[in-house]
């Protein structure tokens, strides 16, 4: 195996498990622990389903099973489970050192939304002079 790829711990995969469905008619089904691996892989890197290494299956079937789940909106519960804190969990906190922010990430086109009241406007001092 390669380095650097993404598998499910078996902790992460027992919180994951119940969420999973079950007794599906058809073919049998890939692996779902390796190409849940894949999906996360996938959606860490943020590479094209195409680019998907061979060790997590064929891309097609990553892709096509992220596009079912995310169709049934069972991604959430998925994802949930696996957020939730555990007996071994781990605290993070970011702040404005950790993580800079593009200049423009205050607003839109034009600078802040904020604008002053027509009744603060009024009672301004004004900028000039008649």
């Amino acid at each position: 195996m390669r380095a650097g790829l993404f598998w499910l711990s078996d902790k992460q995969w027992a919180r994951i498990a119940p969420h999973l469905p079950s007794g599906l008619q058809g073919p049998a089904r890939v692996d779902d622990r390796r190409i849940i691996s894949g999906i996360i892989h996938m959606l860490q890197s943020g590479g094209r389903w195409r680019d998907c290494p061979n060790e997590y299956g064929p891309y097609t079937t990553i892709y096509n099973r992220f596009n079912r789940w995310a169709k049934a909106e069972r991604w959430c519960a998925i994802f949930e489970a696996l957020a939730k804190p555990g007996k071994d969990a781990l605290v993070l906190s970011l702040d404005s050192t950790s993580i800079k922010a593009h200049r423009c990430a205050s607003g839109g086109k034009g600078g802040s939304t904020l604008r002053p009241s027509a009744d603060r406007a009024a009672d301004a001092r004004r900028k000039s002079t008649l």
